[in-house]
């Protein structure tokens, strides 16, 4: 038990020695990804097997000098970020990543690196030229990234709190407790320029003075840990693979605001995070760091984890209120906001999981350092989750204001397949598409505004040219429409309206005057929803309106698509030549005897015999029919 600020300096002290005898760290990802491709097997039988191994162990990365360790330390770690090549492990201090790591690896991995102290040469990460990259931090993938919120991320054992200690852990929180007032707290992060991670990106601190200055015999801090954007995992990594440091912002920000008592709103389909939050709550009230007189100041402070169930519309902060009262989760109409009457009615402030992991370091840093990174409106670094037609799919941290080209082509590694860029996706649902004239765009808060794009949560979906962007806009119309609350007509009537005319276009039925009226919907919904749900579903089919017109319109007009993805309007699959490896598999798959052709010369769909169920499609190995 933790009861004054020196016991938590010697707790920290004492955790930073620990680490030192671990000596040499075997850090193997245990975030949900790996965990599903099996490396919680692959962190078992390290730990079996390197029980016996004879010290001192002595690796040698390529030219370079070798270290000698006196102790071997096997230990899970949360996302290392690069997804497309997990599981992952990592060998510390020196930094070496091994990448598509499977059990059968393990032998190899003890035999020649920990006994031999040379590189398994088979697991390095290759650029395409054949380059080898041993070390995490030469990788083109993290080259560029600015890992803030992100750097203990497959750093530290998630759940293990003097791992969390060794890196300072909870010296944020002493600060603030001893040596800062309420106020100079709420002036420190606003003089950072931290804007919402959440989407809004309404200043944070600027937020915080609001419930802080509220008068109330109670208050309340929630963290938003309902991330439901498709293709979005941002904070789900950070609450699986850095707990403790989410826990400690929002103490920090119950502090700040006069709270004491926090939530944390996790969505159940995250049960990784859910179970590690879980523990890492239980741990620190257990160190004293929850709960009366903490540390000795004077100030109480608890906390709790409320599962929700699903709801997207749940991720709008007055639905998110309803649904930990007990309610179902609707918004309703601001004001008052939640500053003044919130939980139960009392003053309660709500950020998003990112936003609150930045506080502990911009408070041991200082608002200056974190100011000087990125722009000059929108400072600091932003996770974004890419996937899609990616190379190098994973969760990835950047500073403000790098650009659309630097995220696809330099940390991706540019479009699967051979394929070309055709468009980005990125804010989710309530976002909107980004394309070639993008590339030099910085992502920031304001550009994209302009763009009519948002940053919203971090979720970034890459496109190529064979997608058809009027079936992107159906998609994520109709996640929107199916997640709406049905509160307010506009939403519950008017998307539904919007995805019918959309419907209608893809089956081939689509009429002049089509658009037009998507337009005049889509202003209507956006100026008379009532939550920020409805007023931003109609993104997707503003902005791809805005850039891909033209292919509305050879929908309509002609009936085809041209991305051939739009199976109403196709009468058979045809063969990329170009791309075409003539291996047979499509010939071999077909039902109905459509493709004629022999192995080694080509193949050909016969348009009459093609019933378009996929089957070829499904099997080809270069994505060479479409």
């Amino acid at each position: 038990m933790l009861k004054t600020l020196t016991d938590l300096n010697q707790a920290v002290e004492k955790a930073g020695e620990m680490i030192k005898k671990e000596g040499l760290q075997i850090l193997v990802c245990a975030g949900t990804g790996c965990v599903a491709n099996g490396s919680l097997e692959v962190f078992a039988d390290l730990q079996e097997k390197t029980r016996e191994l004879k010290l001192p162990i002595k690796v040698k990365l390529m030219d370079e000098e070798e270290e000698s360790h006196d102790n071997v330390t096997v230990k899970i770690s949360g996302c290392h970020g690069f997804c497309e090549k997990g599981p992952l492990v990592k060998i510390l201090p020196m930094g070496l990543l091994y990448t598509n790591v499977k059990q059968k690896d393990v032998d190899k991995i003890v035999e020649d690196t920990l006994k031999a102290g040379k590189l398994v040469k088979k697991l390095v990460f290759k650029s395409p030229d054949k380059e080898l990259y041993p070390r995490e931090e030469e990788i083109p993938f993290y080259v560029l990234q600015n890992r803030v919120t992100l750097e203990n991320c497959g750093n530290i054992d998630p759940e293990d709190i003097n791992d969390y200690f060794a890196t300072g852990g909870y010296t944020a929180l002493s600060k603030v407790l001893f040596e800062m007032s309420p106020a100079e707290v709420c002036k420190e992060v606003l003089d950072s320029g931290l804007r919402g991670r959440g989407g809004a990106g309404f200043p944070t601190g600027r937020k915080w003075e609001f419930t802080r200055r509220a008068e109330a015999d109670q208050k309340y801090v929630i963290i938003n840990g309902d991330e439901g954007d498709p293709g979005a995992f941002m904070d789900r990594s950070v609450m699986e693979g850095d707990p403790h440091r989410v826990i400690e912002g929002l103490i920090i920000t119950g502090y700040a605001t006069g709270a004491t008592r926090g939530f944390i709103y996790v969505r159940a389909e995250y049960p990784l995070a859910v179970k590690r939050l879980k523990k890492a709550i239980s741990d620190a009230r257990e160190s004293g760091l929850l709960g009366e007189d903490i540390l000795g100041s004077g100030f109480d402070f608890d906390l709790e984890i409320k599962e929700g169930a699903g709801a997207f519309v749940c991720g709008e902060e007055t639905a998110l209120i309803a649904s930990i009262e007990g309610n179902r989760g609707m918004p309703r109409p601001k004001p008052p906001f939640p500053a003044n009457s919130g939980l139960w009615g009392k003053p309660t402030n709500i950020n998003n999981v990112e936003t609150i992991a930045n506080i502990p370091r911009i408070i041991i840093n200082g608002a200056e350092w974190f100011s000087s990174i990125g722009q000059p409106n929108s400072t600091g670094t932003k996770t974004f989750a890419i996937t899609g037609d990616i190379q190098n799919t994973g969760l990835i941290e950047v500073p403000m204001g790098i650009t659309l080209r630097e995220v696809v082509f330099d940390i991706g590694g540019g479009i699967k397949d051979g394929n070309e860029f055709k468009a980005v996706q990125i804010g989710g649902p309530s976002g909107g598409c980004l394309t070639r004239e993008h590339f030099d765009l910085p992502l920031d808060y304001d550009s994209l505004q302009e763009a009519g794009a948002m940053v919203g949560s971090g979720g970034m979906v890459v496109m190529d040219n064979e997608t058809c962007m009027v079936e992107v806009a159906q998609f994520f119309l109709g996640f929107t429409q199916k997640e709406s609350c049905g509160k307010c007509p506009p939403c519950r009537i008017g998307t539904r309206r919007m995805l019918d005319i959309l419907t209608r276009i893809t089956a081939g039925e689509g009429q002049e005057g089509d658009l037009e009226k998507l337009e005049a919907l889509a202003r209507q919904i956006k100026e008379t929803s009532l939550c920020g749900l409805g007023k931003t579903a109609p993104n997707p089919v503003l902005t791809t309106l805005r850039y891909f017109r033209d292919e509305y319109e050879v929908h309509i007009r002609d009936k085809e698509c041209p991305a051939r993805q739009c199976k109403a309007l196709l009468d058979s699959y045809i063969i990329n030549e170009e791309k075409c490896i003539k291996c047979g598999l499509c010939q071999k798959e077909c039902p109905v005897d459509a493709i004629s052709g022999e192995r080694g010369e080509g193949f050909e769909i016969d348009p009459d015999k093609c019933t378009l169920c996929g089957a070829c499609k499904a099997v080809c190995p270069v994505n060479a029919i479409y």
